[in-house]
């Protein structure tokens, strides 16, 4: 949705926050500064239409999408929010926008990857740590978590510290998942403990042809 600048004179995230209340009044749900960064929160629904125009407005450019992420709040209020990190090369301003949720009702946004390719596994990784799924991704699993990894999602209020289930069947588990067959030893991170290995994996590595020399 490019447009012509409404006001030319715009430089600071400041002004992007007045222009972003008067161009989307229904969307845009208040905003403040925070250690020096301007945070604009928007509505779900009003969300993608935002960010389009930040990225696309002549006076706005923020092209680049430095970082997708959510926080989750307990107290005073219970929220979860929905956190772009944003980004304009040529004005070197910076600007946050978030969207907050109900962590008890339906944690999904539309996906950000039509307007930046770089947002794929950054989405990805906001819906492996705390389950928010973004509407539209065309291959939303699960990045620093296993596929399977079945206990949750680990950056959520609710998540134990320990996580739900004891060391022994967390162990069990990931040796059921078999990531050898998946990932090299460097990646792994085991290539130096490769002879403290539970022998039945030492044997499925030795198969597969990946024994240490």
């Amino acid at each position: 949705m490019s447009g012509a600048s409404a006001d030319p004179g715009l430089h600071t995230a400041a002004d992007t926050a007045v222009a972003l209340r008067a161009r989307f009044p229904e969307a845009v749900v208040r905003s403040h500064t925070v250690c020096g960064q301007v945070v604009v929160y928007v509505t779900n629904a009003g969300a993608h239409a935002v960010l389009e125009w930040l990225r696309d407005d002549v006076s706005q450019q923020f092209n680049y999408l430095t970082d997708i992420t959510c926080v989750e709040y307990r107290d005073p209020e219970r929220e979860l929010e929905v956190v772009y990190q944003l980004r304009s090369l040529d004005r070197k301003v910076d600007l946050r926008v978030k969207i907050p949720l109900n962590p008890d009702g339906p944690l999904e946004v539309r996906s950000v990857l039509d307007l930046w390719r770089g947002a794929d596994w950054l989405e990805r990784e906001a819906w492996d740590m705390f389950g928010v799924k973004f509407r539209g991704h065309p291959d939303l699993r699960r990045i620093l978590m296993w596929e399977g990894y079945a206990e949750g999602f680990p950056l959520r209020k609710s998540f134990p510290l320990r996580g739900h289930w004891s060391r022994a069947e967390q162990t069990r588990q990931a040796l059921e998942a078999n990531p050898e067959a998946y990932y090299s030893l460097e990646e792994l991170s085991i290539a130096e403990a490769y002879h403290e290995l539970p022998l039945d994996v030492r044997e499925r590595l030795a198969k597969a042809g990946k024994v240490l020399p």
